[in-house]
């Protein structure tokens, strides 16, 4: 046998989506399905009990199982002895989208009473990436101290605040724009998820009507 002839193994990098209650169910959508679409990427899902009710609002009643059908795992957020609740089990890192203030300061404080601030925690303690798809405004002292607080000890805070350089024509754009920049940061060894500035004296890309 030529093993030399042999193409080398892909390792599969897996990645946690938490979803809390904010307001941005789309987010959690667009996240989930580009991350569906990635062959070397195993996701593992972990949905709040508030995020439920988001969902329902601003998507549906079939949101919640649309949303489990994109991923690998699902595990309930109560399921605090689930594989992602460990820092043995490896994972490249997790996206939180969106991220509510209070799952913001329950990582800020290390409250794992969940299963998704426990998975959050051992992104940090594994020094492995977390992003936070923080969702509110205004924001007041008690939010940015707990920005810096979560910064301080790794996370990267990624508020949805939408770019325009791309030339979004629809809500869409903007939301797919923001979930492949929160992927990207994630350094998944994968091609850009989402366009990048190509500069001031490249040609603008022509809006799609």
């Amino acid at each position: 046998m030529n093993w030399g002839s042999q193409m080398p193994m892909v390792e599969t990098k897996r990645v946690v989506v938490g979803v809390s209650g904010a307001s941005g169910a789309l987010l959690a959508f667009q996240v989930m399905e580009m991350l569906s679409g990635l062959a070397t990427v195993e996701t593992h899902l972990v949905i709040s009990s508030a995020a439920r009710l988001t969902l329902e609002h601003e998507i549906g009643p079939e949101a919640e199982a649309r949303l489990r059908e994109l991923c690998d795992h699902f595990h309930g957020n109560d399921s605090l002895g689930a594989s992602i609740a460990s820092g043995s089990f490896p994972v490249h890192g997790m996206i939180v989208a969106p991220c509510s203030m209070r799952t913001l300061a329950a990582i800020a404080t290390g409250m794992t009473d969940n299963l998704l601030t426990r998975a959050a925690d051992v992104q940090l303690k594994e020094r492995r990436r977390l992003v936070l798809l923080t969702r509110e405004t205004p924001l007041h002292l008690g939010h940015l101290r707990n920005m810096v607080t979560v910064t301080e000890m790794g996370a990267i805070v990624m508020p949805p605040v939408p770019a325009f350089f791309h030339k979004p024509t629809s809500v869409e754009d903007i939301v797919r724009h923001i979930a492949g920049r929160a992927i990207d940061a994630l350094q998944l060894p994968v091609e850009r998820q989402a366009e990048a500035w190509r500069g001031l004296d490249q040609p603008a890309k022509e809006a799609v009507t």
